[in-house]
């Protein structure tokens, strides 16, 4: 029951951060507390376990993969910025860009999307989780 109310209890806090209303929330957190004693809670508690175990590794490579990976993320959302003065000085060239940005991006599968969602979340609420904890 501990890890349960380790995983319950980061994930009812980021529910906190995330959705302002009162009443969505106190839905939310109802959704959760549906899911404590379901299949679901149980593969929720192996990805997010996976998850802690991979940013607790000794190895460089691994405990750094996640966070690798949203930088990259926000190297791709910054990219907004050089666009938008390339828009400002040659339309065509930016809009040549965005197309060809476009393209690759759609080519890009869902599941990795979805892949990137779940790192992503599951890596927020193994670091809030660990600095509950008083890891570093």
């Amino acid at each position: 029951m501990d890890i349960l109310a380790g995983i319950i209890g980061p994930i009812a806090g980021l529910i906190d951060k995330i959705i302002p209303d009162p009443q969505a929330r106190d839905q939310a957190k109802l959704e959760l507390l549906k899911l404590q004693g379901s299949q679901d809670m149980d593969t929720l508690k192996t990805q997010l376990s996976a998850i802690v175990t991979e940013a607790q590794s000794t190895d460089p490579w691994t405990s750094r993969a996640r966070p690798s990976f949203l930088y990259v993320m926000y190297v791709l959302l910054l990219w907004a910025i050089p666009m938008g003065l390339i828009a400002a000085t040659q339309p065509q060239l930016a809009r040549n860009i965005a197309e060809g940005m476009n393209a690759y991006l759609n080519g890009i599968p869902d599941s990795l999307y979805t892949l990137f969602g779940t790192g992503y979340l599951g890596y927020t609420a193994a670091r809030s989780w660990g600095k509950s904890r008083g890891d570093k």
